[in-house]
Formats: C-alpha cells, sequence, structure tokens
C-alpha cells in the first residue's frame, strides 16, 4: 500500500480537486492510539489495489498535524474521529468510518 502523506492544510484543496477524476480515502490516524494501529494494520494487511480501483489513500498523522484534522472535519462536514477514514468523491465526503469499524470490505464495496 503506497500512502500519500497528508501535511499541508492545502492538500485538502488538491484532494477535492483530484477527487473528481478519482475517489480519495483519507486515514486520520493517532500513532500513540492501540486502536488506531489496529485499523491501519487491517488497512494495510487487507489492502487489495484491484478491489478498490483508482481509489488514492491519504495518511494523516493527526498528532503531528492536528490542525489538518480540524479542517477535514469541517470542509468535508463530519465529526473528527480517531481513527477515522473518509472517501472523497467529487469533492464530497460519500463515505466515513471510525474505530473497529473501519473496514477494507466496506471501503471496496463503497468505490466499487
Amino acid at each position: 500500500m503506497n500512502w500519500n502523506q497528508l501535511t499541508d492544510l492545502s492538500q485538502l484543496e488538491v484532494i477535492k480537486e483530484e477527487s473528481k477524476q478519482q475517489p480519495i480515502l483519507i486515514l486520520k490516524h493517532s500513532t500513540t492510539c492501540s486502536i488506531s494501529s489496529t485499523a491501519l494494520n487491517r488497512l494495510e494487511r487487507n489492502w487489495k489495489q484491484e478491489s478498490v480501483g483508482e481509489l488514492k489513500p491519504y495518511y494523516l498523522d493527526l498528532l503531528k498535524y492536528r490542525p489538518i484534522s480540524s479542517a477535514i472535519a469541517s470542509t468535508f462536514g463530519v465529526e473528527h474521529q480517531s481513527p477515522q477514514v473518509l472517501i472523497i468523491q467529487n469533492g464530497e465526503c460519500i463515505y466515513d468510518a471510525s474505530h473497529f469499524e473501519i473496514s477494507f470490505a466496506e471501503l471496496a464495496e463503497t468505490v466499487g
């Protein structure tokens, strides 16, 4: 799995534009949380690009970049959670899940 690092607020506008061409996955990850580590591990272990097509994954270390996490919540109209995944398509969040509800199968179904 090839994560794109989300490290700058300006990337949110890039993501919105990219999402008009392909769906975007954002993972908000806390590096000190065991639930977050489990969710990341499950995603990486189950990731099959052929199941998600052109879904482009972004990784946010929300402890280092907390303002970006807050901006994601307000930009895409979702309540902040950690860990949390969002799928962005056509500039809008079409799916979000958090904690143990994060499922590769659901992600694949959403974009499939």
